[in-house]
């Protein structure tokens, strides 16, 4: 019996996580396990998913549904719950789909090696599932931050409110948003950025392209600049964990 996994999301042909757990059955030598994209419409499609599909073991979850999952899950970890978001699901064995968060776990450890002294407040681009994990990454990190939205709410910022001398208080500017992402790839979140510095941490959650318009940006003004491959090799383990738990 195949032990199937996969990734559920929309539009998600490029994804990252096909590839790698592909390669790494080949590599391992697990030739019962196979890792399918479940390119779905719409979240409600995910019901039919799981009742037709009896070998999935565990799934990754993409944008647009690491929130909209939620509903359609038995449980959560207590990490999965503080966050409100949902990147991977471990089919328990009584058949009961359990929601995990390891996006946060991914960033924490991709993001705290450029630590320095002056890293100490960030600005977090996008209101997505991404953007939760990342908030809750943060908090662990003691790293104060804040949201930037399409529009200006209480504790968040509009795009337009980022001008140079707000840069100058932040200097770690995280991208959660998909702008940017391939095919459309000369997409930018609106932020002003000639406020990027050498003082600066630009971080895109975008692998794909490997350097986004955003890191182009930051890169030509001298800012240290990571893309998300290294968070989502970090998470894609610790899925791997948690599903053979």
């Amino acid at each position: 019996m195949t032990k199937q996994f996969g990734l559920v999301g929309k539009n998600i042909s490029y994804s990252f996580s096909k590839k790698y757990f592909t390669e790494k059955f080949q590599e391992e030598k697990l030739d019962k396990h196979s890792y399918e994209n479940f390119d779905l419409e719409s979240i409600q499609e995910f019901k039919s998913l799981i009742k037709d599909n009896k070998n999935i073991k565990g799934l990754n979850v993409t944008i647009p549904y690491k929130q909209e999952i939620i509903p359609y899950l038995d449980s959560l970890s207590k990490t999965a719950k503080a966050i409100g978001a949902v990147n991977t699901i471990r089919i328990l064995k009584n058949g009961k789909l359990k929601g995990y968060n390891t996006d946060w776990y991914g960033f924490y450890h991709s993001l705290k090696p450029l630590l320095k002294l002056r890293h100490k407040k960030a600005l977090v681009l996008g209101t997505g599932g991404a953007s939760k994990a990342v908030c809750y990454a943060l908090k662990k990190l003691d790293i104060p931050y804040t949201i930037v939205s399409r529009n200006s709410q209480k504790k968040q910022l509009a795009y337009g409110e980022v001008t140079k001398e707000l840069m100058q208080k932040y200097k770690i500017i995280i991208n959660t948003t998909p702008l940017g992402t391939f095919p459309n790839i000369e997409n930018k979140p609106s932020i002003n950025y000639q406020g990027f510095t050498c003082d600066h941490i630009a971080y895109d959650l975008i692998y794909n392209p490997e350097t986004t318009a955003f890191l182009q940006e930051a890169k030509q003004r001298g800012a240290s600049c990571i893309n998300g491959y290294p968070m989502l090799v970090l998470q894609a383990k610790k899925a791997w964990k948690i599903w053979n738990k």
